[in-house]
């Protein structure tokens, strides 16, 4: 006699994810090192805090603007040896000098998924190649290194900057948790975005194409809908 089945997700294959290594990912515009206070201290606090007037690079993490250099040096400190988050400096190859931060974190290995996090740049890396190329360059790692299904993306619903970032670089908005945090003090709806190893290579193509481009002269996002086939 047949039972009837309720309907299920498709298998997936066994085995867990690798846990993220901590060692320097060489690319072509930037590299991402271990964070290291006595390497990247002096260069990110004076490129983060260069205008006193302007602090909105921080305005929606949950830390600094920080009052000095020994009190970023100490979150930096802090923050080197973890491991969850697993912290990586953003340094320009051309110039050697540190221009951001980026993580991953709640690495979760046996279900496969992590989230990038803690990204920020210093003003005139915002609008270069920085960020995707170290998006890129630990998106191959997670996906055709490391074994991961699932690569997250969360901000601040109120920040719009990130969340184009994280559209422009092909991540799929999933929805708003309300009321999910507090921050500073105030509320955090946050916005959940989110890129699967199925979407990966089409991706990776766009953003491959993008990098040996001239970033002016075309649209990450239009080469991501291309290779999707949109």
């Amino acid at each position: 006699m047949s039972r009837t089945r309720e309907p299920v997700g498709e298998a997936v294959a066994d085995g867990p994810a690798v846990p993220p290594v901590h060692d320097t990912i060489p690319g072509r515009f930037v590299r991402l090192e271990p964070l290291d206070p006595a390497v990247h201290a002096v260069g990110l606090f004076e490129r983060s805090h260069a205008d006193a007037d302007d602090d909105s690079i921080w305005t929606y993490m949950s830390y600094g603007p920080f009052d000095g250099l020994d009190e970023m040096r100490s979150w930096l400190a802090a923050n080197a040896v973890s491991r969850d988050p697993l912290f990586f400096a953003v340094v320009a190859t051309g110039s050697g000098e540190a221009v951001g931060i980026v993580s991953l974190m709640n690495v979760d290995t046996a279900m496969r998924r992590l989230e990038l996090g803690h990204i920020w740049y210093v003003r005139p890396a915002q609008r270069g190649r920085a960020n995707t190329e170290a998006v890129y360059l630990l998106l191959c790692l997670v996906f055709d290194s490391w074994g991961y299904r699932r690569a997250e993306w969360k901000c601040d619903a109120l920040n719009a900057r990130s969340r184009a970032a994280a559209e422009r670089l092909g991540f799929t908005f999933e929805g708003v948790f309300r009321s999910h945090m507090i921050v500073k003090g105030r509320n955090r709806d946050t916005a959940w975005y989110s890129m699967l190893a199925e979407e990966w290579p089409a991706r990776r193509a766009a953003m491959h194409r993008w990098l040996d481009s001239e970033p002016a002269s075309v649209s990450l996002r239009d080469l991501i809908a291309e290779a999707d086939g949109g």
